[in-house]
């Protein structure tokens, strides 16, 4: 028998289950107390940004001109040590590692750095370790591209999608790039007949609707280039939308100029898919790249990449993907890192990612959740990791699990 409950009952049951509520993330509200972040490292990153330009002799100006800060990136350990406390052990092994996988960091990017911590996030995304040096697992290509590309420039594992890679060039070259083979020594754009080509493949291939251009970094082209690019993409009647991947936003926001902004305005839909790990890289000076991109119509989404040491801690990824809302990038993929050869000092185990979406399902907004994905070796493609929710199924009942751990029956009629 059910028995109606007064206003002044329910009203206490609904306060009573606020407070609870209130419980499940008073942990995630403690640990925010000493959690780095850009807007809140914001005054410490101007003044690093400060010395950085006085070091260089560099004008406000110069500083907000992306070609500036792309000439004038830090590639030697000579630079590098006018710039950030580095003691001479750590020195000899950034010249070690150096001299087997190319490194670069872009001004901007470098200012994100604190100084006073020797296990700044930023840092160990950008700054070579002896780790790589030493690293004997992992692959070189991982993901087979090379048995993935029926033209020179093309990368392609799906049905209706590829990847043209248009140049190598990227403004930070990411310690756990999986395309670090590729970097080699220059900086040099995919040739035009090898992008002609790539365009020809799919004209001649109906089937492909979502065009994805990377690199590298695709907006390290020129903006007459991209506009080349997309002109031509969009004679193409078959494709449905275009995407660039790019970690300028994260890197050297810079980049996104007035011309850039309306030559994607004018060639909608479009989609920028950037790639923020860590709560540091949001800063002002991103939000307002992202702002520029999103009033000229673009869409934003997030790419992280789970990293040992980074951002393996599930209140770490919370608040990042929190802080990209803000910033309307909404929250796409977490990659599970690849075996890349120099590498393995940031893989997790699969289950630390699972237990990151545990503590994101529930306790955030649904937009703020991304899905957990595993790259199947070679080129088989992205294979979403979940939490398990369903416990049981019979024919007319289920029993499931809420993101409280709380299971239930839930009839199946």
């Amino acid at each position: 028998m059910t028995v109606e409950k007064s206003l002044e009952e329910k009203q206490k049951m609904a306060h009573d289950r606020a407070n609870e509520l209130k419980d499940t993330i008073a942990d995630y509200r403690e640990a925010l107390k000493d959690m780095p972040f850009g807007f809140k490292n914001w005054p410490q990153i101007q003044k690093n940004q400060k010395r950085i330009k006085e070091y260089f002799k560099a004008s406000d100006h110069d500083w907000e001109n992306w070609h500036w800060q792309l000439k004038n990136r830090i590639t030697t350990p000579d630079v590098l040590k006018e710039l950030l406390p580095i003691d001479k052990q750590e020195l000899d092994e950034i010249k070690e590692t150096g001299s087997k996988f190319r490194w670069a960091v872009s001004p901007y990017y470098l200012s994100l750095i604190d100084p006073d911590d020797p296990d700044d996030p930023v840092k160990k995304q950008c700054i070579p370790s002896i780790n790589e040096y030493l690293d004997q697992e992992g692959y070189d290509d991982p993901m087979g591209e090379e048995f993935t590309s029926p033209t020179a420039a093309i990368t392609r594992r799906y049905p209706d999608r590829l990847i043209i890679k248009v140049t190598n060039q990227c403004a930070m070259y990411c310690r756990h790039c999986q395309r670090r083979r590729g970097i080699g020594e220059q900086d040099l754009a995919t040739p035009r007949e090898q992008l002609e080509e790539a365009i020809d493949y799919v004209r001649n291939n109906e089937e492909i609707r979502d065009v994805l251009l990377t690199g590298g970094d695709g907006l390290m082209l020129s903006n007459q280039n991209i506009k080349w690019l997309l002109e031509e993409i969009d004679s193409i009647e078959h494709v449905e939308i275009k995407r660039f991947g790019s970690r300028t936003l994260v890197t050297m926001p810079q980049r996104v100029d007035d011309e850039l902004c309306r030559i994607f305005s004018e060639h909608l839909p479009l989609y920028v898919i950037t790639h923020y790990n860590h709560p540091l890289e949001v800063t002002p000076r991103a939000r307002e790249a992202c702002f520029k991109l999103a009033r000229s119509g673009v869409s934003l989404g997030n790419q992280a990449v789970l990293l040992k040491g980074v951002n393996d801690d599930p209140f770490v990824m919370r608040k990042l993907n929190q802080e990209l809302l803000k910033m309307m990038v909404r929250p796409y993929l977490i990659f599970h890192a690849k075996a890349v050869k120099g590498t393995s000092h940031f893989r997790t185990k699969v289950e630390e990612g699972i237990e990151i979406m545990e503590k994101l399902r529930g306790y955030t907004s649904g937009l703020a959740i991304p899905h957990y994905v595993v790259n199947a070796p070679f080129g088989l493609g992205k294979t979403p990791m979940l939490p398990e929710y369903l416990v049981s199924m019979g024919k007319d009942l289920l029993k499931i699990r809420t993101w409280e751990n709380k299971v239930l029956d839930y009839e199946n009629d």
